[in-house]
């Protein structure tokens, strides 16, 4: 289970004293835990689906936080937030190329019979299920917002 290669690699960051990689996965441990007591208090165990949605969120929040960085021209506090995502983004499932992404929105826009943006929203909510930890949202919203344009 993921969770289980969380807490080795957190023991593992632990016994090298790297610093960043411990504080970040720690943060993501307590969200999880965060998560499972949402769900279903200290008995609920996170499933590895619960687990790729919380470290959705904890990249999400790490974009976000990039970009207010960059703009407040705090690019030491950027970079920090940079080497948090890319270990957060190792625990995801590989993620979808654009093509891949596109073929699916494709299919979802024929088999909804979508034909305008007005549609988003059905075709969207066909994708996500699909492509949920494999792609990340804001791009599968763009291909599906420029497919649907034209």
């Amino acid at each position: 289970m993921l969770k289980d290669k969380i807490q080795e690699d957190l023991k593992q960051a632990m016994v090298a004293k790297d610093e960043l990689r411990l504080s970040t996965i720690r943060l993501l441990k307590s969200a999880i835990q965060y998560h499972e007591i949402q769900k279903g208090g200290a008995g609920y165990g996170a499933t590895d689906e619960d687990v790729i949605e919380v470290i959705g969120r904890e990249i999400k929040k790490r974009n976000e936080a990039i970009e207010l960085y960059k703009q407040g021209g705090r690019n030491e506090l950027a970079e920090k937030e940079q080497k948090e995502l890319e270990i957060l983004k190792s625990y995801l499932p590989e993620q979808m190329s654009e093509d891949e992404v596109r073929k699916l929105v494709e299919e979802a826009i024929s088999s909804i019979g979508a034909s305008g943006i007005q549609d988003m929203g059905k075709v969207m909510g066909a994708l996500m299920p699909k492509v949920k930890g494999k792609a990340d949202g804001t791009l599968v919203s763009n291909i599906v917002r420029e497919a649907l344009s034209s």
